[in-house]
């Protein structure tokens, strides 16, 4: 099994990026996936989060409104759009999958697989 996050890089303050992961070796359609960041000395944090069935979805305060995740089951794939991102934005992101199905945890033991992660830097 393995997640595969992309679509990370270097934006100025305002600017969007959309990552991607890209699922292989088992189906996540029905499970909970989701985005958690880490910042340099410091440690890793939920984003985002959302559930197989319901399409659900549960963000942190600080993205509300500026992130929106979503997924296409058919491509066995996740998605984070990020708009108008910030400086304290910065950090390798992470995607994740949970074998739950439709209860979203935020802490990172909640979730079963990880990818690799994939670096967004913001410039003020």
């Amino acid at each position: 099994v393995q997640l595969q996050a992309s679509g990370g890089g270097l934006v100025q303050a305002g600017g969007s990026l959309r990552l991607s992961c890209a699922a292989s070796g088992r189906t996540f359609s029905s499970n909970v996936m989701g985005w958690f960041r880490q910042a340099p000395g410091k440690e890793r944090e939920f984003v985002a989060a959302i559930t197989g069935t319901t399409g659900g979805t549960h963000y942190v305060d600080s993205v509300k409104g500026r992130f929106a995740i979503s997924r296409d089951n058919a491509k066995n794939a996740m998605y984070l759009q990020m708009n108008s991102l910030k400086p304290e934005d910065t950090a390798v992101y992470y995607c994740a999958a949970s074998l739950s199905r439709d209860i979203i945890g935020t802490q990172t033991g909640r979730y079963d697989y990880w990818g690799q992660g994939t670096l967004v830097t913001v410039s003020s």
